[in-house]
């Protein structure tokens, strides 16, 4: 077996500006990579505060970017891209700043094309309870808050009867 290249700080420097100049990146997944070249944890640190002082790693952005991305690509709800910064370590005070990337109007318009195009799917389940529940799922999975899942559930209801 071959030995892992090894790097030195001036490579690893390099290799993570292109890596962060790609797509945006948060702390976590930088130092995960230099963790993975075998980096020394002195050189990690060298590396990350020359990415942050030369603009190459800023989580306000990557949370905006994240933030963005997952709701309009994925249909994310909130409370699913509030997960999922937490998990990369991103301050509150930056995933509130995030959020402000969703516009309401567009949240909520997404949030009822996606429960429809779900309840189309579901077209051929007969029981309603089933159906309600499996809508509610889906919506829960996504990240969607419990008020507007709820209410699209019991609208169903309405419709019905």
């Amino acid at each position: 077996m071959e030995p892992r290249k090894t790097y030195t700080v001036d490579e690893a420097q390099k290799r993570m500006e292109r890596y962060c100049a790609y797509q945006e990146r948060c702390h976590k997944e930088v130092h995960q990579k230099l963790y993975e070249m075998r980096m020394i944890p002195l050189a990690i640190d060298e590396i990350i505060d020359h990415l942050l002082r030369h603009n190459f790693l800023n989580e306000t952005r990557f949370a905006q970017a994240f933030a963005r991305g997952k709701f309009r690509v994925k249909k994310w709800g909130r409370n699913r891209i509030v997960n999922e910064l937490k998990m990369r370590q991103i301050s509150t005070f930056n995933i509130k700043i995030a959020l402000k990337e969703i516009p309401d109007s567009e949240y909520y318009k997404t949030f009822e094309a996606l429960a429809e195009k779900r309840l189309k799917q579901l077209v051929s389940e007969k029981d309603l309870q089933k159906k309600r529940k499996k809508l509610a799922d889906y919506l829960f999975y996504r990240g969607w808050e419990s008020e507007l899942v709820y209410g699209k559930v019991g609208e169903i209801m309405k419709r019905k009867s």
